[in-house]
């Protein structure tokens, strides 16, 4: 069986960076941060107490109050920029056949707002009984914001949420890749998103010495691969990318950003929080992926990696690249767009599958911001081009975009230039 050709045609993004997708990746190639003081609750008595909030977001602009009110804010994230992207791919849904078009979406948390928010009015009202909102379970369930999508725009293909932490929004993306790679689907709406800026999500973290306390200065505190990194900054939002099978998009004269080359899985299979030292499930994933896609890793211009600003992390991933690309790894360019965006835990798929797209239409490479000179960490080979401080113009005919979550789960996936 031949498989079909997967390309984009369409994205949208609500981010730290913008509530665009051209704002977001405006701000990604001038390396602007998205961190600031947290502004949705009192951090008074929390290590943490700075994030890359979403900012000026405002739902009732794009959805209707009363439909706006039933929704937890990380399905409201995913609302606006999947409408984004429908609108942006040209689609013209009085006419396509809505049984093909899909909605694959990822989300590692969910609703934990809602959740936070139920539970406390609960406690208040103990004695007469429980108080939850009959809303609470629709508001706060993961799957909840791919159904949203689907009902917004009467999509009635292939339906559902992936789960893997921080792999969430990657695997949506591999997995309707491979929905329409079979032929289940023309078109599949594929993204991810999250909204943990609460206190349970940032205390959490804190609990596990995840996040960075670097207080005094929020802006600078995502610094992957310098060795005074002391955590990652908790990020928020959505990106949406618009999958669609090659002929279908030809046949209504779709513009096309890219091509979906391929996607890589894979588990670490070594400790549910840690990634493994010597990178030996991040490797397997790009080796995965690169098979997947059908390519040689000298083809790979461009690697938008997992890049959490942690201590194990960063130098398991650098290891990985090295052990993958070999001497290749020395020519082609890596950045974590991570020190702008901060993680978006379950939406860091997507956005930086958006980011790796755009990577490649345009020709750039987005910079890792915040590393000083001379703070170089003994373990990682800084002849590797990690992209410090400012973008880089280049040919980049192919970018892989990595993604790892706690329990060890992996996954990637490529984007290249379309040709006919």
């Amino acid at each position: 069986m031949e498989l079909k050709r997967v390309v984009v045609t369409g994205i949208g993004a609500v981010s730290p960076l913008g509530n665009t997708a051209p704002e977001t990746w405006e701000n990604i190639k001038k390396g602007v941060s998205g961190a600031g003081p947290i502004t949705k609750f009192d951090t008074a008595l929390f290590k943490t107490k700075f994030a890359c909030e979403v900012k000026n977001f405002n739902a009732s602009e794009f959805i209707d109050r009363k439909s706006a009110n039933k929704m937890d804010i990380y399905t409201q994230y995913a609302m606006v920029s999947a409408m984004e992207a429908v609108k942006d791919s040209g689609m013209n849904l009085e006419v396509v056949d809505k049984n093909r078009i899909g909605v694959v979406f990822g989300v590692g948390i969910g609703g934990i707002n809602t959740f936070e928010t139920e539970v406390s009015n609960y406690a208040l009202h103990e004695t007469d009984g429980p108080k939850y909102s009959p809303f609470f379970i629709p508001k706060m369930i993961a799957d909840i914001a791919a159904g949203y999508i689907s009902i917004q725009f009467g999509f009635h293909g292939p339906n559902f949420t992936t789960t893997s932490a921080c792999a969430s929004s990657t695997h949506a993306l591999a997995v309707a890749m491979d929905l329409i790679r079979l032929g289940k689907a023309d078109a599949i709406v594929a993204g991810g998103s999250e909204a943990a800026i609460w206190p349970t999500g940032v205390g959490g973290f804190n609990a596990l010495h995840a996040l960075s306390t670097r207080n005094d200065d929020p802006e600078h505190a995502s610094r992957p691969f310098s060795a005074s990194r002391d955590g990652f900054i908790m990020g928020e939002g959505s990106a949406t990318l618009i999958f669609e099978e090659l002929e279908h998009a030809k046949a209504r004269g779709a513009k096309i950003y890219g091509e979906v080359a391929g996607a890589g899985m894979s588990a670490d299979a070594y400790h549910i929080t840690a990634s493994h030292p010597e990178g030996l499930g991040a490797a397997l994933v790009m080796e995965s992926a690169l098979a997947d896609a059908g390519m040689n890793p000298d083809e790979i211009d461009y690697i938008n990696v997992h890049g959490t600003s942690t201590h194990v992390g960063d130098i398991s991933e650098a290891k990985a690249i090295q052990q993958v690309f070999g001497d290749h790894a020395y020519k082609l360019n890596i950045s974590s767009t991570k020190s702008m965006t901060g993680h978006m835990l379950g939406a860091a798929g997507a956005i930086e599958a958006m980011i790796s797209l755009l990577s490649v239409k345009e020709d750039i490479v987005p910079p890792t911001i915040n590393h000083e000179e001379g703070d170089n960490d003994p373990e990682i080979d800084y002849n590797l081009n990690f992209t410090f401080n400012k973008a880089q113009k280049r040919t980049v005919r192919a970018a892989l975009s990595n993604t790892f979550g706690f329990g060890g789960h992996n996954a990637c996936i490529i984007m290249k230039k379309y040709k006919e």
